[in-house]
């Protein structure tokens, strides 16, 4: 595993970004890990995730984009802080998200950011992704603006688990828009580099969280 994973994933830890116990996820599902990018509340929290998304950006796409999308709320301050930390590696683009109601006074319309027209080439940055239902609400919100190109969808964690169907939430994402997707890391990195692993003098995923995690496989992950 490259060593920036190792550092976000640390990183996701001392932010309590990532945490261990029971949650439920919003497509319902009861799960022993949560990813929350909510609790980046600093500026230079998100001056750091931004130049982790900006390393799993370039890793994955070329610097031919136009658009970083970050769906209302959480990818707000996601679009932001890596279309600054792009910038400072010489790719300046645009960022762009959306308003949960439109806007019928003053800077009117549905979108924050750069306007979207025809042709942009667009990449979508989302926090984590469960089981694909949040791009079914992002994809037609971009695609009512103009005739664009949608280049792909990175997220902070693969939660590596099924969608819809039997495969992975972002490989079905991919198969069926026809975009490609990414992550800093997938959760399957995190439990490898977290097990038996010390931080501050504790044990982050111990045998007994280890097997609640691989029982949640059994019943979401993908075969």
């Amino acid at each position: 595993m490259e060593n920036y994973k190792k550092e976000f994933i640390d990183f996701m830890i001392e932010c309590e970004v990532l945490k261990f116990g029971d949650f439920v996820t919003k497509s319902g599902r009861k799960t022993p890990f949560f990813v929350n990018t909510g609790f980046y509340r600093t500026g230079s929290q998100l001056s750091k995730l931004g130049k982790y998304y900006a390393r799993a950006i370039r890793e994955n796409f070329t610097d031919d984009f136009d658009i970083l999308f970050g769906p209302a709320y959480k990818g707000i301050p996601l679009s932001v802080a890596t279309s600054m930390a792009l910038s400072e590696e010489g790719v300046d683009v645009k960022y762009c998200s959306n308003r949960k109601e439109v806007k019928d006074h003053g800077d009117t319309g549905i979108l924050l950011g750069s306007p979207i027209k025809d042709g942009d080439k667009i990449i979508i940055i989302e926090d984590v992704t469960t089981a694909g239902t949040s791009i079914e609400e992002t994809l037609p919100i971009i695609k009512a603006q103009a005739d664009v190109d949608v280049l792909g969808l990175v997220v902070s964690v693969d939660r590596c688990e099924r969608g819809q169907g039997e495969k992975s939430a972002l490989t079905e994402i991919s198969e069926k828009y026809k975009i490609k997707t990414c992550a800093i890391v997938t959760m399957k990195e995190v439990v490898e580099y977290l097990y038996n692993r010390e931080i501050k003098g504790k044990i982050i995923i111990d045998d007994n969280l280890k097997a609640a995690i691989e029982d949640y496989y059994k019943i979401y992950g993908v075969n």
